[in-house]
């Protein structure tokens, strides 16, 4: 079974900024939400989710921004229309019953992890696997035997779906080291630092090498005369930018990792996919003079909880 994790901000983003400026007849930008439901339908059709849940970013600072007040400063802010549609775009989540989880002090990644990594586990159905719809790669960090990554290529018409496999064929390295990667390189988009002196390329050499940052630290400082990369040139000076940076690494790597353990009320039982309000949905979109996705909504209910009546399960406990 199959459930589906939306990482509504960057999909709502990628959106926004993939489409030319769309309005309905009362003059309400639609652009993001439109980019936003092409893909999710889009995303239905390809992975017939049983269960479908949405994550948002609150609007409160979270606690990375606590402990490094530079975090993401230097990303630009969105226009005004941009943060107009997310309520909007909830509102059409909730017609469709699909449950929303934001927290304050945290982010959708970290609500995301914290998804993925307890839905297999459940009660009900244990062969849970999660696909996580977005549109950065942000969360390619969870991607493991039991999560793979849906997201968008060129455009919001081509999608890619990211397994290790995939990720280690684009990237180089394996998706649980993705965090490590960026504590090395930094990430200007969020404003990571890294280290400083230490690239993409170089940081990709050492994690290919010593798989992540507690065994690269271990030589550089308990057996140093034997850190040697062939490919990399000045290892005494690259060994020298690490055991200055050390600290600001491992702060990085703290910045750059999704937490797992957020205090949520997740119940995947209340995440079934397909029992809506069809009438309710189709007024809204017509709203939006969505017209054309109108006519999808059908497609939906019969991918969705709806051929799965008969293979319900009657639970009225929680599971988390």
């Amino acid at each position: 079974m199959k459930l589906l994790i939306i990482d509504s901000n960057a999909l709502l983003h990628r959106s926004f900024h993939a489409l030319p400026p769309l309005t309905n007849k009362k003059g309400i930008q639609t652009g993001a939400i439109y980019g936003f439901l092409l893909t999710l339908f889009r995303a239905f059709k390809d992975i017939s989710p049983d269960f479908v849940v949405a994550t948002f970013d609150a609007p409160a600072p979270t606690f990375r921004h606590e402990k490094f007040k530079e975090y993401k400063a230097k990303r630009k802010k969105a226009p005004e229309e941009f943060y107009q549609q997310i309520p909007q775009a909830k509102e059409i989540l909730k017609a469709m019953g699909i449950p929303i989880f934001e927290k304050e002090g945290f982010e959708a990644d970290d609500l995301i992890a914290t998804i993925s990594k307890r839905s297999p586990k459940n009660q009900i159905y244990p062969e849970v696997e999660n696909y996580i719809l977005t549109g950065d790669f942000d969360t390619l960090q969870l991607v493991n035997e039991k999560t793979k990554v849906y997201t968008l290529g060129r455009g919001i018409k081509e999608t890619v779906i990211y397994d290790k496999a995939k990720v280690k064929e684009r990237f180089e390295i394996e998706p649980e080291q993705m965090v490590d990667f960026k504590a090395l390189a930094g990430d200007p988009s969020d404003n990571i630092p890294g280290a400083s002196g230490i690239g993409k390329k170089t940081a990709i050499e050492l994690l290919k090498k010593y798989r992540n940052l507690e065994n690269l630290y271990q030589i550089v400082e308990k057996n140093p005369k034997s850190f040697f990369i062939k490919s990399l040139k000045y290892s005494q000076r690259l060994m020298n930018i690490l055991t200055q940076n050390k600290e600001q690494v491992l702060f990085s790597q703290i910045l750059a990792k999704a937490r797992e353990d957020v205090p949520i009320d997740f119940n995947i039982k209340k995440s079934e996919f397909g029992n809506f309000d069809k009438k309710k949905v189709e007024e809204i979109l017509r709203s939006f003079d969505f017209f054309s996705l109108i006519k999808r909504i059908p497609e939906l209910i019969l991918r969705g909880g709806g051929q799965r009546e008969n293979e319900r399960i009657d639970n009225k406990g929680k599971l988390f």
